[in-house]
């Protein structure tokens, strides 16, 4: 699998990377207009990413922004389900309008942060990106 991490704060991006990082090639960049950059370099040399983990706030271009250029850039090149990149919303914002407008935009999921291995795990397996995962006991 192939994974795009656009998050501007380091501490996320790390901690997304190293939780990815068992299962994906990670390419990471710090804000929406370096993962549009990145995703469309990925799309122009035929190889696209099959995950890109998402923070709506981020300098220079939000997540918003940044998922609806994708999906119509997916459109106007004639990207159908299920080829189109799978999107992770990855943000602190659990409000219910940004949770609405995220779906509108066609994202896949939506984690809040800080969220756990397991959540992300969960989410991978549900969109197809990962066969099932058990998973980790807590028992003595």
């Amino acid at each position: 699998m192939r994974a795009l991490i656009a998050e501007d704060d380091y501490t996320s991006r790390v901690l997304i990377q190293r939780l990815l990082a068992p299962h994906a090639k990670c390419t990471v960049v710090v804000n929406g207009e370096k993962a549009l950059e990145a995703f469309l370099t990925a799309l122009d040399e035929g190889r696209p990413y099959d995950l890109m983990c998402l923070d709506l706030i981020m300098p220079e271009m939000d997540g918003h922004t940044a998922l609806t250029r994708i999906r119509e850039i997916e459109k106007e090149r004639g990207i159908e389900e299920p080829a189109r990149v799978k999107v992770i919303m990855t943000t602190a914002l659990a409000d219910i309008e940004n949770v609405r407008k995220a779906i509108r935009e066609k994202c896949q999921g939506y984690l809040i942060k800080p969220f756990d291995k397991q959540k992300l795990l969960d989410k991978l397996t549900s969109l197809g990106l990962l066969e099932e995962v058990p998973h980790e006991s807590t028992d003595c």
